[in-house]
């Protein structure tokens, strides 16, 4: 079954400036602002540009420039909070959503960016 992308999603309203946001950062294909819930110190979203349901629509169909574009932005998102283990910060979880299963609340791709403390297991063990 093709992704039908809903534009009345609040990610495409914010795109389109239809809601408000204090973007952290804006490239051609991206858009990454702080989370209006914060579950860590550190919590960016991170956006494609374009209309992309979730992580695997837009690996298959985003072009080559979008997918290096938003990659390179979720770096770059984790350079300016100081979280990148590399560099000297403490590390971060990068989570996307997909479909009910993954609890998906928005139908438009987005990656947290969540850091600034132990974040604990990401899931309990199997079992």
């Amino acid at each position: 079954m093709a992704y039908s992308y809903d534009a009345q999603n609040i990610f495409a309203k914010i795109l389109r400036g239809e809601i408000p946001s204090a973007p952290v950062l804006e490239t051609e294909h991206s858009l990454a602002f702080n989370d209006i819930n914060p579950q860590a110190p550190v919590h960016v979203l991170v956006i494609p540009k374009g209309p992309y349901v979730c992580y695997d629509h837009f690996a298959m169909e985003a072009s080559e420039a979008e997918i290096v574009d938003f990659t390179r932005a979720v770096g770059e998102i984790c350079k300016m909070t100081g979280v990148q283990p590399g560099e000297g910060g403490n590390g971060f979880r990068l989570i996307a959503n997909a479909g009910p299963d993954g609890v998906q609340e928005v139908p438009h791709l987005h990656v947290h960016v969540l850091g600034g403390r132990v974040l604990g297991r990401m899931l309990p063990p199997a079992g």
